[in-house]
């Protein structure tokens, strides 16, 4: 480890003339090397197209494809997230099973791209309030104690068009900034431990890699015993797209919280203010004032089958959806059938985890005829999902962030399924 404070940005440092001659060398000759290898894979696997267009009748009487280096999904399966701008994608709830989130579908969300980090330059530094300033490589953190949990992150501004009008067609457009992962790395208390943090520190600054240097000023009382350094999830390192080689992750805690490419940690006893918590990641009231460091995720639920852009026939439906809560654990699900003048228990499909996405249930039989689905939920400790007209009362329709209202679908007489407000 390295026991002197030194700035990441110092880790970055141009190499000299000949050191790069040598780097694009080897650069060249791995790139060269991946080419040929491509070439000789492509030679032995068919393509994608291919193997499509060359369907044998009967799988059984013809051998099927070599082992590959790394696995890819059928080509039948067609499932992608949707990019919702420059900045974001979007998870394929819809299409989901279980509770887990391919890593691959997990939706995305930076706000100046997607930076590519070299892990064996990138460093971790711990400074401010801490008796032993230190900076960290990947191999340090990996040293200590791992650790392990599955749970949701969840953006923010996840729902954010619905504040106005019935925006998204599918459950993707309306609730797809939100992905559960098994996530691994090392508690971030254990490594607090080691620089010693100061009685009297009690915010964290934490800052990112990235091009925005995307930055958060986080109260360190209530994140301490959950927080976790990871780097990797899914039982694999951390996609770029997911912050590799390093990101915090605080469980329930909205996602811009959950800082990706993280470089630097700063212990301190006030909020640093940062760009991101005062032009952004505020919650504006209807009477102007705006409210600051609302960081929990509350409870919120949506049906994915059937939901937005899909059609039905009459006869059995099973109602499917997930449920969530950044507080604790979901304890209940109801479905209405009927635009929310009746509801009935769902059942729940285990694991039922804290913090995580939670999979619920519904027998029903349709009729044929015009009615609109809705889901709410409650958590453990007593947090009931509102309804929209509750949520607007408090909240107003001038705000981005943390829309958590009943998401109402309506199914029309021909089948076709449609988001509304009821």
């Amino acid at each position: 480890m390295h026991d002197q404070e030194k700035a990441p940005a110092e880790e970055g440092r141009r190499p000299d003339v000949e050191g790069e001659s040598l780097l694009n060398r080897r650069s060249l000759l791995a790139g060269t090397a991946g080419l040929v290898g491509a070439m000789l894979m492509g030679a032995v696997t068919p393509s994608a197209e291919a193997a499509t267009e060359n369907l044998p009748e009967d799988p059984t009487r013809v051998p099927g494809t070599t082992p590959s280096a790394y696995g890819q999904r059928s080509t039948f399966e067609k499932s992608v997230r949707i990019p919702r701008s420059w900045w974001s994608s979007l998870t394929p709830l819809q299409d989901s099973h279980g509770i887990l989130t391919p890593s691959a579908l997990h939706f995305e969300r930076h706000h100046n791209g997607v930076p590519t980090i070299q892990p064996a330059q990138h460093r971790l530094l711990i400074h401010g309030m801490v008796e032993q300033p230190w900076t960290f490589t990947l191999d340090d953190l990996k040293r200590f104690p791992s650790v392990s949990r599955l749970t949701f992150i969840e953006c923010s501004g996840n729902s954010a068009p619905e504040w106005h009008k019935p925006a998204g067609q599918t459950a993707q457009q309306t609730h797809g900034l939100t992905s559960t992962s098994e996530w691994t790395g090392v508690a971030l208390k254990t490594v607090l431990r080691e620089v010693g943090v100061h009685p009297d520190a009690s915010w964290m600054l934490a800052e990112g890699s990235d091009a925005a240097a995307m930055t958060r000023s986080l109260p360190l009382a209530p994140i301490l015993e959950e927080a976790m350094l990871c780097y990797a999830q899914n039982g694999e390192p951390l996609r770029p797209e997911q912050g590799y080689p390093l990101r915090l992750l605080i469980p329930g805690w909205e996602g811009n919280t959950c800082i990706k490419w993280l470089r630097r940690l700063k212990l301190g006893r006030a909020p640093f203010m940062t760009r991101e918590e005062t032009s952004q990641y505020t919650d504006l009231m209807p009477d102007g004032t705006a409210r600051q460091f609302t960081m929990v995720m509350d409870a919120k639920s949506v049906i994915t089958s059937p939901s937005g852009g899909q059609r039905i026939q009459p006869g059995f439906q099973e109602i499917r959806g997930l449920a969530w809560s950044g507080r604790g654990r979901i304890t209940l699900v109801e479905v209405s059938t009927d635009g929310g003048r009746s509801w009935q228990q769902t059942a729940l499909q285990e694991p039922i985890l804290p913090k995580c996405h939670t999979r619920f249930h519904f027998p029903w039989q349709w009729n044929g005829e015009d009615v609109t689905l809705q889901s709410r939920c409650l958590d453990d400790i007593g947090y009931r999902q509102p309804d929209r007209a509750t949520l607007v009362a408090v909240r107003g329709v001038n705000s981005v962030y943390h829309y958590n209202a009943i998401q109402s679908w309506h199914i029309a007489a021909d089948g076709k399924v449609s988001n509304v407000h009821a």
